[in-house]
């Protein structure tokens, strides 16, 4: 098909750039579906009738529709399968579901992604269709309505998260930090505490999260709390930065837990303290504390520091 291109390099849909990305996803998707579909008929070919013929055979195509993706909006149509065999248990016609495109799906999950972060950065519920049209081409299964529903999911999930069950959870150490945002929160000096989990085979894990205010103590007892509520086991370190409100939480909720500044923060004060042509070499010479292999290497190191 002959596309009008303009002088800068746009046409009536867009950039030409966009044009072609759009129509190469469009093609690998629709050959990703064809592929899928013949490997579903050729491993049931053997399923046949009383008189011989298949029981799983093509059927045409459904009607196209539009996709929403990270390249665009595009048309795609689903080849569609003539399934006539039955559920042993159920006794109802098996279907064939694709796990490329559900039938149900109308956007991509890196779209889904994508609107949270708008979100989280402030962006009203309300203005995500027009922002979103004008990068994607298209506003295709993103109405308000649709937004509105995924806001109520991610509350949902969160919820979901915030009450699991963390006793089989055997977490070597735990790094905490409060996270300052601009955004969305009611108060002026309200931030997130997050407290990270580290198991003993190294599987980092997000333990929890929650709202606080400057990071006071009791911010971040009520989170500490929670996690016991939920029987997590004391890990046997805290990893932080000098913020005190933690360090009290940790000692009324998790006395056994051992405290260790956090290195980031702890050479962060200390080049502060320094010129900055004393900076490079001291951060060296840090570095080599807290790489060192052994107790004994670790002590050398801070003489060589002094």
């Amino acid at each position: 098909m002959l596309t009008v291109v303009n002088d800068d390099g746009s046409t009536r849909d867009g950039s030409l750039i966009d044009e072609i990305v759009r129509e190469g996803a469009r093609r690998m998707l629709a050959a990703a579906l064809e592929a899928e579909v013949d490997a579903y008929i050729a491993e049931l070919a053997s399923e046949r009738d009383e008189q011989g013929h298949r029981l799983v055979v093509r059927n045409g195509h459904r009607q196209p529709r539009k996709v929403t993706t990270a390249s665009g909006v595009i048309e795609v149509k689903t080849p569609r399968v003539n399934d006539r065999r039955l559920d042993a248990a159920t006794g109802d016609r098996k279907r064939f579901a694709s796990a490329i495109l559900p039938p149900w799906a109308r956007k991509s999950p890196k779209i889904s992604e994508v609107l949270p972060l708008l979100y989280l950065h402030g962006l009203p519920s309300g203005d995500f269709v027009p922002a979103l049209e004008q990068f994607l081409g298209s506003s295709a299964g993103l109405s308000p309505a649709t937004i509105t529903r995924l806001t109520a999911q991610w509350q949902a999930d969160y919820a979901a998260f915030g009450e699991r069950d963390l006793s089989e959870a055997d977490y070597l150490y735990v790094r905490a930090d409060g996270i300052h945002l601009n955004i969305r929160l009611e108060q002026a000096k309200a931030c997130v505490l997050v407290l990270l989990g580290v198991r003993s085979d190294g599987t980092k894990e997000l333990v929890a999260m929650a709202d606080g205010y400057r990071e006071s103590s009791e911010s971040w007892a009520n989170l500490l709390r929670d996690a016991a509520r939920r029987e997590m086991r004391a890990p046997v370190l805290a990893v932080g930065d000098g913020a005190l409100g933690f360090w009290k939480a940790l000692a009324e909720v998790f006395p056994a837990t051992r405290p260790q500044r956090c290195w980031v923060h702890k050479t962060a004060n200390v080049l502060d303290s320094l010129p900055k042509s004393a900076q490079p070499a001291a951060k060296k010479a840090i570095q080599a504390i807290y790489n060192a292999e052994d107790r004994d290497h670790a002590a050398q190191a801070v003489k060589a520091f002094a």
